[in-house]
């Protein structure tokens, strides 16, 4: 590689370099064609000659002799990783909201040394961090000192004051702490802001590394990339040690499915062996947290929150709030649960704070601060506010409490030179009314590390998240983080929200070969043999039991638009005049179409399409709502069928369902086979699949019971239609030689218990459920929903066909009704997700 690559020239006059013995390849130089970093920039790739860094060159010349093809299979099977595992994050305001997970695939690469100082800087903030809330949440003598301006404390909504001399249980306000960090041009780290609150992204983090790993393992492996496995222990560890119990108990407490990182949540529960809860999940039991199950409450003892820490408790905090645990304050204050980070800790990342960390550093640690922030001015002391008024063109200017100023400022705050006179006008003459809200900065200059694109590489902005979880010995920083990347320079893109992508970590220099263990595994000593998931929250059996509800509802509402299909004696394809009236009374029974259409197809078009409220779109997403909260659950094949399907329906336009309606039906009743397949099949046989066959075999036995009503009494062409909608035509004319007859049509479809689609083997396999839930109690008397189940068994032992009329079936229908009542009265708490959109 050249001392001074000449980027300026063509790549085939490219010459030898220092480093390299043969003049370089032409792939090579194609790679690095036309890469320049900008003036004043620290570039990860080159310096500010042009040189490639050294820890770099291994990595390009192995790109660049793949060959763009090379390249971009190998790009192509990172891709395919994220889009097979379903990794996305949510895009607030958008319709559908989720988007595929952003990354790049040139990784950045960090050499030991580089990384080793900027480790040591991480665990210096940690304890700062750590030593400062002790302090405002307790003595406050920074305060009375006047190290830290009072104003700066008390208005911070993050400032919680039902936690004032709370010390948290197991002594520390920190197990997590983040800080995103870029380079000064002359390669020195500094910060950007500090993530004490709750911090994110470590679960993308590992996605990242699985993806790229996969897609240039041999460069990967070539590297000796340092692996990310202690911090994870350290985090699981650290947070059970806290509890000072041996087999804690530890719940991931989330704001629910449509939080913007609701992914991360779910996959770090699952891959760290914690529980998954929403607020609604827990309550006081005593004076401690418990966990709302369906055989009662199980204590917990540490929570891992995701939520903001006033949103945590509506009781004695934000009152508001939908997503917090009401008297967790109280928990917390008589030391019974391990919140990590505890409650108020969101207070120390305040951008207004930053200006007085370093006088703080030599305060609380005896130390110089190692890693800087950027320069700040917090505009609630006079002097700084007068200085920074008049220079404000040359100002960014961010919230000094971190959150959005409605009207005035955004959470990203805004660059100063890029103002209006109007707008510089209105935003100084906020500052002077109140000044402590803002907090001026030295505009940023992002560092720059490459990315892929159009066959080279290019240099792009970037900051890096890097995190550091408490450890029973003590802080544990992550050898890797998350590289964030902005399509501009402007430092506000780096947000997922605004356009930013990801990239994988590379710390060199201590990394092993493919046979080291994989990110996440548990001390060896730790691993127990268990066969059970752990107890199984009520809202998340609820959301089991109305997703099988809603996929059964669904596949009901295609066969019935399937049956409108006929073939004439010329063998045209056409609706079926005989018995369509009869199904399309069945689909506005069902709620899919409205009353009154004569025309079977405008009607089957409505079932597929329309918005009523057991149509296709509705149902497809009311089960997509209900597996959103169980994403931890279910199996990533099922949720992406589920995404596909539900993205197909929205997206069908109405000429193509009026056109194509009965070839739509038959594809997706397809689909939703093989969602309720996946969903079975990939599932434990435990308390959780038993609530989703629940709701399945409660939804089939009531659909198949409204199909013999209408259709029972009705015309050999009915009774051959109601054969049809429940698979039964083989099994009848295997049986019966004499021809269809009324009798023997509805002993198959109602009676008989070895047959799959009866009614009869759907009531056997209800009872056999709830049995089994009730043995789970110990012995405790029979509920109201087993004993209406073994009613209806014991009369379907005894009963004659015939007597099968409109109202002994309905009949039958109420009571499959009431069970499922008395199931969500017995097992289920508030109204959850798939209900409420229900």
């Amino acid at each position: 590689m050249p001392a001074s690559l000449p980027i300026g020239r063509e790549p085939d006059q490219l010459e030898l370099g220092i480093g390299w013995d043969a003049p370089v390849d032409p792939a090579l130089a194609r790679l690095m064609h036309g890469y320049r970093a900008d003036p004043g920039v620290y570039d990860e790739l080159v310096d500010a000659d042009g040189t490639p860094r050294p820890v770099w060159r291994p990595f390009i010349a192995g790109m660049a002799a793949r060959g763009p093809d090379g390249i971009a299979a190998r790009f192509a099977a990172a891709d395919r990783y994220l889009r097979e595992s379903g990794v996305v994050y949510r895009v607030y305001g958008e319709a559908d909201g989720e988007r595929p997970w952003p990354l790049t695939h040139v990784p950045l690469i960090l050499e030991r040394e580089a990384w080793q100082s900027l480790a040591d800087g991480i665990v210096q903030r940690a304890e700062l961090f750590e030593a400062l809330l002790g302090d405002l949440y307790g003595e406050a003598r920074l305060v009375g000192e006047g190290l830290v301006p009072a104003a700066l404390i008390a208005g911070n909504p993050e400032f919680l004051r039902p936690l004032v001399g709370v010390t948290p249980a197991g002594g520390r306000h920190l197990q997590v702490y983040a800080a995103d960090v870029t380079r000064a041009p002359d390669g020195r780290w500094w910060v950007l802001s500090d993530r004490t609150q709750a911090p994110s992204g470590a679960g993308y983090v590992i996605q990242n590394r699985i993806a790229i790993s996969r897609g240039l393992r041999d460069l990967f492996e070539a590297n000796k990339v340092s692996r990310m496995t202690g911090f994870f222990q350290a985090l699981r560890s650290g947070l059970g040690r806290a509890t000072g119990r041996e087999d804690p108990r530890i719940a991931l407490l989330t704001p629910g499915p449509w939080n913007e990182t609701y992914f991360e949540h779910a996959y770090l529960a699952r891959s760290l062996g914690f529980m998954l809860v929403e607020g609604g999940d827990l309550a006081v039991a005593g004076d401690r947290i418990a966990l709302r199950t369906i055989e009662g409450t199980e204590p917990v003892d540490a929570i891992l929150r995701r939520v903001d820490g006033d949103f945590a408790d509506p009781l004695e905090l934000n009152g508001t709030s939908h997503l917090g645990v009401p008297g967790l304050v109280e928990a917390v204050r008589n030391g019974r649960i391990v919140v990590g980070n505890a409650l108020g800790s969101g207070l120390v990342e305040a951008p207004g704070l930053t200006g007085y960390l370093p006088v703080l550093a030599r305060r609380l640690l005896g130390e110089d601060l190692k890693l800087p922030n950027v320069a700040s001015w917090w505009c609630g002391e006079p002097a700084a506010r007068d200085a920074v008024l008049a220079d404000l063109d040359a100002r960014a200017i961010v919230p000094a409490f971190g959150r959005s100023i409605p009207g005035v400022l955004d959470s990203t705050g805004v660059d100063g030179r890029g103002f209006t006179a109007a707008e510089r006008a209105r935003l100084a003459e906020r500052i002077r009314q109140r000044g402590m809200d803002f907090v001026a900065q030295e505009p940023i200059r992002l560092a720059t590390t490459p990315v892929y694109e159009g066959g080279r590489l290019v240099p792009k902005p970037y900051a890096l998240r890097v995190f550091a979880a408490r450890g029973p010995d003590g802080w544990v920083v992550m050898s890797g983080g998350l590289c964030r990347i902005s399509p501009r320079k402007d430092a506000r893109a780096l947000s997922m929200q605004r356009g930013g992508r990801s990239a994988d970590v590379w710390v060199l220099g201590s990394g092993v070969g493919p046979s080291q263990q994989p990110v996440l595994v548990p001390e060896p000593e730790q691993i127990e043999i268990r066969r059970q998931t752990g107890p199984l929250p009520s809202r998340a059996a609820d959301n089991l039991f109305w997703f099988g509800r809603y996929l059964e509802r669904a596949e009901a509402t295609l066969r019935l638009v399937r049956g409108l299909e006929g073939t004439s004696d010329d063998g045209a394809i056409e609706p079926r005049v005989a018995v369509g009236e009869d199904i399309v009374g069945l689909l506005s029974l069902w709620g899919a179409t409205p009353y009154g259409i004569a025309d079977p197809r405008l009607a089957a078009a409505e079932a597929i399409g329309g918005p009523h409220p057991s149509a296709l779109p509705a149902l497809i997403g009311a089960a997509r709502r209900a597996a959103a909260a169980l994403r931890d659950r279910l199996s990533p094949d099922a949720w992406r069928a589920l995404v596909q399907l539900a993205r197909r329906i929205a997206g069908a336009a109405p000429e193509r369902i009026r056109d194509d309606v009965f070839e739509i039906a038959e594809t997706e009743l397809r689909s939703v086979s093989s969602i309720v397949g996946l969903a079975h099949e990939t599932m434990n046989r435990v308390e959780g699949w038993r609530f989703l066959d629940l709701g399945w075999r409660i939804e089939r036995a009531i659909a198949l019971v409204r199909f013999a009503r209408q259709l029972g009494d009705g015309s050999p062409e009915a009774l051959d239609l109601l054969l049809e909608l429940v698979d039964a035509r083989i099994s009848y004319r295997a049986r019966y030689i004499a021809g269809i007859a009324r009798r023997p049509v509805l002993d198959l479809v109602v009676l008989d218990a070895a047959h799959p689609r009866s009614v009869a083997f759907q009531v056997d396999r209800i009872l056999e459920h709830l049995e089994h839930l009730a043995h789970r109690r110990d012995g405790a008397p029979r509920d109201l929903a087993e004993k209406l189940a073994r009613k209806l068994a014991i009369d379907f032992e005894t009963a004659d066909p015939a007597s099968f009329d409109d109202a002994r079936l309905s009949g039958i229908e109420k009571l499959l009704m009431d069970v499922s009542d008395a199931v969500t009265a017995r097992y289920f708490g508030p109204p959850t997700v798939a209900e409420e959109g229900a």
